[in-house]
Parts: structure tokens; sequence; C-alpha cells
């Protein structure tokens, strides 16, 4: 039979660890990841609900901003009147929504996404608007760039529920306290 022997710890040294510990918390990065996702494309909006998903599931705090041509993914409808004609222009050539975008490459008027869509189907894969609101119900916060809003023509009345408006400074900052930070 073994005894442990307990030893007992100088209180300077736990001073001084505590100390030292104390000091590089603020550079530590919290267990989140933050994303921008830039691209319309369907397959491009995949893959980030399906990291953040992940990430989420990990027990990690999420955020993706979205920007440009990926604030498509955030439409519910789109509205024409009050708009200029350059931002009816974008309204009527950007997707409506995230289950009409399409994929970034071979989309050959829509084929290529009519065909993803269905091998997911096949595959039992979850749908885009699924993951979408499997990551909302995780606790996924997504951003919707006021900046990019305001160039295209796009109201908050457009966007779907919970979402949070924000700007660069609202990603830097999220960006700034993540271990993971990405580009899509």
């Amino acid at each position: 039979m073994t005894t442990a022997v307990r030893t007992e710890i100088d209180p300077a040294i736990e001073t001084y660890i505590d100390e030292r510990l104390a000091e590089i918390a603020p550079r530590v990065p919290d267990n989140r990841v933050t994303m921008v996702v830039f691209s319309g494309d369907l397959d491009r909006q995949l893959a980030s609900l399906v990291i953040a998903t992940g990430a989420a599931a990990m027990g990690m705090e999420v955020s993706i901003f979205y920007t440009f041509w990926g604030l498509s993914a955030l439409k519910r409808e789109t509205h024409l009147k009050g708009k200029s004609f350059k931002e009816k222009m974008f309204a009527i050539m950007t997707p409506k929504r995230l289950a009409k975008m399409p994929v970034s490459k071979m989309n050959f008027a829509g084929i290529g996404s009519a065909m993803l869509k269905s091998m997911m189907k096949e595959k039992q894969v979850a749908s885009i608007d699924e993951l979408f609101a499997m990551a909302r119900e995780m606790g996924v916060k997504f951003i919707a760039c006021t900046m990019s809003m305001d160039v295209m023509g796009i109201s908050q009345e457009e966007l779907v529920e919970e979402v949070s408006l924000g700007g660069v400074a609202t990603f830097l900052g999220d960006a700034a306290r993540s271990r993971v930070s990405l580009f899509i």
C-alpha cells in the first residue's frame, strides 16, 4: 500500500504563479470562433455553417460576420420600394435567401445548385436551411455588416430575425478574442 505525500506550496511561490497567470490572461484567446462570410455561394455558405455548428457543438462561442455577397444568407425577403435604381439592381441580381444561392463552380444556370441539394438529400445531409436553423439554436451569433447593408441598399427589415448589426469594429473585437478566425 502506498501513501501519498502531501506537500504545502510556499505562499510566496503561489503568489508569484498567480501574478504571472494574471499577466498573461488578457493575451490568451477565448474559446471562440469568428468568421467573415463574404461569399454568396451555396457551397461556401454550407462550409461556414458546418464549421459554425461543429464549433458550437464543441462548446465554442461562434460569431459569423456577413458582409457584401454573404449578406444574402441573412435575407428573408427583398423590398424594392424606396430603393434607388442601383439598390434595386443589387436586390434583383443577388440571391433572395440561402436556399436560392448558386454554387461557386459549375452552377450552369442553377443545375449545379439543384444537383448539390439533391445529393445532400440522398446522403441525408442537413439542408442549408436546416444547418442555419441548427446554428441559430446552438447560439451562433449572426452579424450583418452595416456598411455593406448601406452600400447594397439592404434594410434590417429584409433580414431574418435574431441578426445583430455591426461594423468592422464588431468583427475585429470578436476576432481579437478568438482562437480561430476564418474568412469564407
